[in-house]
């Protein structure tokens, strides 16, 4: 097909001719080439996974992830996960419990509860066990009974593990641990596991928590 031009110059005056540096700025931006195309495109696919799932994409590590899509700016930033403390529970421990009175408690095959200054007597080895986070559950190796608290906050040995057995351990400033019943209180306060002057054990309503004969060391047996 022909295309007709007019003859007549003047109906159509030459245009100047464009310098250089307006030819630079006219020029359209270079093309990205197959790297870089496949880089954005990885990094869009990574973005839409992890807004779809909720988790981290792989390889990422702690680093954020900006995208920059239909000339929207995505930002996605990893997230800290809740602590998870499971893998305490069930965690056990031969330990004797020696108390700021200078005794170790012990139960006896009666479930008798007492403390006696032998340091290496059979009845006062314990399995201390944990229940819950934060929660443990006492046993007499050589007995086979459970520490426990009444009602009323009698210590006694109990043949069966049951919701009495259970006792709060919290270490405190100075070092030592303390034992409150998870299950029973007295007024409102927490009763807790103690030895008198006399290695006789107290009941749980009469003790606090900052009395030294409440406080107990677990030891490493010999």
């Amino acid at each position: 097909m022909c295309r007709w031009t007019p003859s007549v110059a003047h109906l159509h005056p030459p245009e100047p001719a464009p310098d250089a540096a307006a030819s630079a700025r006219q020029r359209p931006p270079p093309r990205p080439g197959a790297a870089s195309f496949c880089l954005a495109r990885l990094a869009l696919l990574l973005a839409a996974a992890g807004a779809a799932s909720g988790a981290c994409p792989p390889g990422l590590g702690h680093e954020p992830l900006q995208v920059l899509a239909g000339g929207t700016n995505c930002s996605w930033t990893l997230e800290r996960h809740t602590r998870s403390y499971n893998h305490l529970e069930g965690d056990v421990r031969l330990r004797r419990l020696y108390s700021a009175n200078k005794f170790f408690l012990c139960i006896d095959k009666t479930g008798k509860v007492e403390g006696t200054r032998r340091k290496n007597y059979a009845d006062s080895l314990m399995e201390i066990r944990s229940v819950s986070v934060g929660v443990v559950a006492i046993k007499s190796v050589s007995t086979g009974l459970y520490l426990a608290m009444s009602k009323k906050g009698t210590l006694f040995g109990s043949v069966k593990y049951n919701p009495s057995c259970k006792f709060k351990e919290r270490i405190e400033e100075n070092g030592y641990n303390t034992y409150a019943s998870l299950r029973w209180k007295h007024g409102g306060r927490q009763m807790f596991v103690s030895l008198n002057g006399r290695g006789k054990p107290r009941r749980g309503h009469k003790a606090r928590r900052r009395h030294p004969s409440t406080h107990f060391l677990p030891m490493l047996p010999s």
